[in-house]
């Protein structure tokens, strides 16, 4: 599936990326044939359910694939740099991956208490890529730290800074995470689901943290997620993963108001609905669910992935992959029934 033509030129463009890894029980292709495009000051948000191939896209893209198992089989990772230069992160060696990465490129993880170094401090942590990249002084690079954890909302930042992350809240973790994946003010962030584990009041304050900051930076971002609120609070375009594939990408009000794959439309129909309303009320009170589960990877339909939890499946869906293609203005999907949805 091949991404959305977008007016600017894009900041990362991945084209046919397929990652495998080699496993005892074989090969196996977590992300196959993804093709997706970010622009500057844009958000694309990565959906879908957990072993749908998020994860392993964001990890494949800075190049953190794990060495032994995991590698990028074919396709290209092709990232615009500060100078105007197109380079393909899936053909760069070790030491040119790690000169952008932390610089030009950074990224939020999941879960910081498992991120974050427990035995240095806070401070030394968000000033290491200043002294990395910038080539600062540590006491530069510690003033300047101490001004990143200011700007992403942590109170006494100067003490802050001299903590262990096991000293932190577990909000005051995720801002020191994100201080430190901006330290350098990259060109592009991914964010591999950052607010799954706070609670609702710090999801927000997240949230709006990481919009302010984008708008500050102008840099792109992919967020992944599989929270679809989340998706409708903060970015621009979506892209809906099944099984290792794209199935549908689009502009988000457009793709929430009128899903062009089954998927998209079963998840959209299991988010629950606050108030009285005739929306409300079409689960007749009950969530809906989407029947079944993620195939395993080893065990993946010769067709459509989604063929067997799908009601409008037939025969032709699970004789052939469905192409992608172009249902509407700047809508891709890869449904052959998209237009009885």
């Amino acid at each position: 599936m091949t991404g959305l033509v977008q007016a600017a030129p894009p900041i990362l463009e991945l084209r046919d990326l397929t990652v495998a890894f080699a496993l005892r029980a074989g090969t196996l292709r977590p992300v196959e044939g993804i093709g997706l495009s970010v622009a500057a000051g844009e958000t694309l948000a990565l959906v879908g359910e957990s072993g749908s191939g998020k994860s392993v896209t964001a990890l494949a893209v800075m190049g953190l694939l794990p060495g032994r198992t995991g590698r990028i089989e074919r396709g290209q990772v092709l990232f615009r740099t500060r100078d105007g230069a197109v380079v393909d992160l899936a053909a760069l060696d070790r030491e040119a991956l790690r000169r952008l990465r932390g610089d030009q490129i950074g990224m939020v993880f999941q879960e910081p208490m498992t991120s974050l170094n427990p035995v240095w401090t806070v401070g030394d942590q968000v000033a290491e890529p200043l002294r990395v990249h910038r080539g600062l002084g540590r006491r530069q690079a510690a003033a300047q730290a101490v001004e990143l954890l200011a700007t992403v909302g942590i109170a006494e930042p100067a003490r802050r800074a001299g903590q262990y992350p096991h000293e932190l809240s577990g909000g005051m973790r995720q801002r020191a995470m994100i201080a430190l994946a901006l330290a350098c003010k990259p060109r592009l962030l991914i964010a591999d689901e950052p607010t799954t584990a706070l609670d609702v009041t710090m999801q927000a304050q997240i949230l709006d943290l990481m919009r302010r900051l984008q708008d500050g930076i102008g840099m792109g971002m992919i967020f992944v997620t599989h929270n679809l609120g989340v998706v409708a609070e903060i970015a621009q375009r979506v892209a809906v993963m099944y099984a290792g594939r794209v199935v549908e990408e689009g502009p988000v009000r457009e793709v929430f108001r009128r899903p062009l794959h089954p998927y998209t439309a079963g998840l959209l129909a299991s988010m629950p609905r606050l108030g009285t309303g005739a929306a409300a009320r079409a689960g007749g009170g009950t969530l809906r669910a989407i029947p079944g589960s993620v195939p395993s990877l080893a065990e993946r339909p010769a067709g459509c992935a989604f063929a067997p939890r799908c009601a409008l499946a037939r025969p032709a869906c699970r004789a052939a992959l469905p192409p992608a293609v172009e249902a509407a203005a700047g809508r891709l999907t890869r449904c052959i029934r998209w237009d009885e949805l």
